[in-house]
């Protein structure tokens, strides 16, 4: 259940930090991301922390329900049979969002522990291998199905534009798995720094393989004619295509199961507004009906998903990929035990200064794109 809970919070590889992070936790025994900043830099580095994760979570859960807006009409319209939206309400993504967060997002996200989201974790997890083999299949099922100006690039595996300003960013806001780790950890039957470093070896292995397939196939299928948004190509040829409609819903069943999984970490670091508060059932569903409501808004009101992932990437995910882990593990590992001039000590600081290089050089280009505009009308690819 460990390995799928991270599994399904990562689709992605945070190894990068990982380590620290398990280091830090037998060194100080604290299993919450928000104490490891209060050990380091007290009260401020505590909500420091709680910040950037519930920041970090909050764009992650807005990019999930993204999808779901986006693709569930075009599901629903395929059921129907029909070739374009007629504006009936049950074709309105904003509708859909909300009625999908009301009868299995905020019912999943009420439950206590996040180990019972195991069993919706593994289903999400399957739901992801069904997409890879698809994709994989259609690499082998279409020719050349699109006649477009960019197959005029095909030959190009790498190229410089616009959008190569939210390439890092992107990557880093998908392969960030930190706030997860250490509730995961907590919940872990006989919880050792050699138990969980396997459930994460095991879990990013699984996704880094399934990322680096499903980027590979997706790409020698379309070539220079792929857009932004994968499943949207495959509709280019064939909008009624079954087999896509089958992935379109294994997709959408994927990410609906994994908000639940991702807003636990930030209910946790809501609750540190209620210090030494016993569990209490009212505010442990409050907290999350309004979590919900707020990402309900956010994807209703945000026109492009791309900003929320490039500032989001640029601030929140080397923040808990490169920079917390080292500065954290500086602080807190005792000198008498690792001096600051030993090995260990001098990597973590050079972890963290590269994790401030990647977040100035991030937010240095979007911003350049954001005031010149030049990306605006493109796809992206």
């Amino acid at each position: 259940m460990s390995i799928f809970n991270l599994s399904n919070a990562i689709m992605g590889s945070g190894i990068l930090g990982l380590a620290y992070n398990n280091n830090i936790c037998v060194y100080s025994g604290i299993r919450a991301y928000e104490q490891l900043g209060n050990r380091a830099f007290g009260p401020p580095g505590k909500m420091l922390a709680a910040c950037i994760i519930t920041v970090h979570n909050i764009g992650a859960m807005s990019s999930y329900l993204f999808i779901v807006k986006s693709e569930l009409p075009l599901v629903i319209q395929a059921f129907l049979g029909k070739h374009e939206n007629t504006g009936e309400w049950f074709l309105n993504g904003n509708y859909l969002i909300i009625i999908v967060s009301a009868l299995i997002i905020l019912p999943l996200a009420l439950m206590k522990q996040l180990g019972y989201l195991g069993y919706t974790s593994g289903f999400s997890l399957s739901c992801m291998v069904f997409f890879l083999i698809s994709v994989i299949y259609k690499k082998f099922n279409i020719p050349c199905p699109l006649d477009d100006e960019h197959d005029n690039i095909t030959h190009i595996m790498f190229t410089i534009n616009p959008q190569t300003a939210y390439t890092i960013p992107i990557l880093a806001f998908a392969f960030v798995c930190h706030p997860e780790v250490l509730p995961i950890y907590t919940e872990l039957r006989d919880a050792t720094k050699k138990r969980m470093q396997n459930v994460a070896n095991i879990s990013i292995m699984a996704m880094f393989v399934m990322y680096l397939l499903t980027a590979l196939f997706g790409y020698l299928t379309f070539f220079g004619a792929v857009e932004s948004e994968l499943l949207h190509t495959y509709s280019r040829v064939d909008p009624l295509d079954v087999l896509v409609l089958c992935v379109r819903l294994a997709v959408l069943v994927a990410v609906t199961l994994t908000v639940p999984v991702v807003l636990f970490p930030v209910r946790k670091q809501v609750t540190i507004l209620f210090p030494d508060k016993p569990f209490h059932w009212a505010r442990h569903i409050a907290i999350a009906f309004c979590l919900i409501f707020l990402v309900n808004l956010l994807v209703i009101f945000v026109p492009s998903i791309r900003d929320i992932f490039g500032l989001i990437g640029a601030t929140s995910a080397p923040s808990l990929i490169f920079i917390l882990p080292g500065i954290f593990y500086v602080r807190i590992v005792p000198e008498d035990q690792e001096p600051m001039k030993s090995r260990p000590k001098i990597q973590a600081a050079c972890f963290a200064a590269l994790g401030f290089i990647f977040m100035i050089m991030s937010l240095s280009f979007i911003i350049t794109d954001w005031v010149t505009g030049e990306s605006r009308s493109g796809g992206g690819h």
